[in-house]
């Protein structure tokens, strides 16, 4: 991540690189039950196949600034976690000789009514890498000779993850970008 000045205001913004698409097959009406295309992308290896191979609906042609668009990933996998961590549990006392409960969950169930402990309890256990949706943020910078986008705010994880790009069907005007650390428009 990085920042940039729309005008007076600073805003955070995460540059998106993307690969080069090429249509492997397509899928028809007629033939498979509904249109979409087969595309190839990433770093091609040793016997020639691309990294990735997805199925898309659609494709988009342009992306500008001022697009509102959804943006997916899996997020940064945490490992396992305890329930301050992973639910925000308040945990316990740290005092009145509470030495080793400060970060335990507490009573986890009722008494003899229901007697169980019930589906779906907030409990420790793994955390992270779960495919996340950030939506409505902003394109705020396009650079056509680097494939790169910059977009308002953060998305979820690692850096070089594979990220999906939706766009929506919102289009807003932005004030005059001042400074964006990495993009020179005139480039």
């Amino acid at each position: 991540m990085t920042e940039a000045y729309l005008g007076d205001k600073r805003v955070a913004v995460t540059k998106l690189v993307s690969y080069d698409i090429e249509q492997v097959r397509e899928k028809t009406l007629e033939k498979d039950g509904y249109s979409a295309k087969i595309v190839s992308f990433g770093k091609t290896k040793k016997s020639g196949i691309k990294q990735y191979v997805r199925e898309v609906r659609a494709l988009a042609t342009t992306i500008e600034p001022g697009f509102i668009v959804d943006v997916t990933a899996l997020s940064k996998g945490k490992g396992t976690a305890g329930v301050m961590k992973r639910w925000n549990f308040a945990g316990g006392p740290r005092t009145h000789g509470q030495s080793d409960r400060s970060r335990a969950p507490g009573s986890i169930g009722q008494g003899t009514t229901p007697g169980r402990v019930l589906r779906g309890k907030h409990m420790a256990g793994r955390m992270g890498g779960v495919s996340k949706t950030i939506k409505n943020l902003t394109v705020v910078a396009v650079d056509k000779n680097s494939k790169s986008l910059w977009v308002a705010g953060p998305v979820p994880g690692h850096k070089g993850s594979l990220v999906t790009i939706s766009l929506t069907d919102k289009i807003i005007e932005l004030p005059t970008l001042k400074y964006l650390s990495g993009f020179n428009p005139e480039a």
